[in-house]
């Protein structure tokens, strides 16, 4: 019998419901709607893409010739570590956040990116230390995919070009040889 008395408190207990579990889903109900995601856009046909110079200093494009490009991708220099920043073209709801994963020769580089407006649209951006070592996804001889949930997957073709873009990035002005036509200084 001291068992069964022992345990009456425990059962007492577990009969118990506090008030605050009664009117729980009352208390849930949301008034006003919330914002919604955009529909998930699909990843775009990369045929015929292709890397190019931009009319911007150290910056790449990447798309088909004629329309709209689907990634740019530049060097940033003027703080302590030169950056390499990211645009996906691709549409972005407002003020959303995301990580852009781009894998590729036998590398996996994972980006925060924010949509950012540009005057027009709300687009991806974001941007990752020009040393970081991941950056090798996009340096090899194999294709790469960078992948943004719901603004889709583009599968990019390796080129010199973003090689030797990385890799001018990455020096610093002690790295780069000097003009030889430049006068020198007094």
């Amino acid at each position: 019998m001291g068992r069964w008395l022992a345990a009456l408190p425990l059962v007492a207990l577990a009969a118990c419901q506090p008030p605050a579990a009664e009117d729980y889903l009352e208390r849930g109900k949301v008034t006003e709607a919330l914002p919604q995601a955009s529909a998930p856009l699909p990843s775009p046909d990369t045929t015929g893409a292709v890397w190019a110079p931009s009319d911007i200093d150290e910056r790449l494009l990447y798309g088909v010739p004629g329309e709209t490009p689907l990634l740019a991708f530049q060097c940033e220099r003027g703080g302590a570590i030169a950056r390499l920043a990211f645009t996906r073209f691709a549409p972005a709801d407002r003020e959303a956040q995301a990580m852009m994963a781009v894998v590729g020769n036998f590398h996996a580089l994972r980006l925060p990116v924010d949509s950012t407006y540009n005057g027009r649209a709300w687009l991806w951006q974001g941007s990752v230390e020009a040393d970081h070592p991941d950056l090798e996804a996009m340096t090899g001889q194999k294709e790469f995919e960078a992948t943004i949930p719901g603004a889709g997957s583009v599968e990019l073709k390796p080129s010199p070009l973003v090689r030797s873009l990385v890799n001018a990035c990455r020096a610093t002005p002690e790295d780069e040889e000097p003009d030889e036509d430049a006068e020198p200084a007094r």
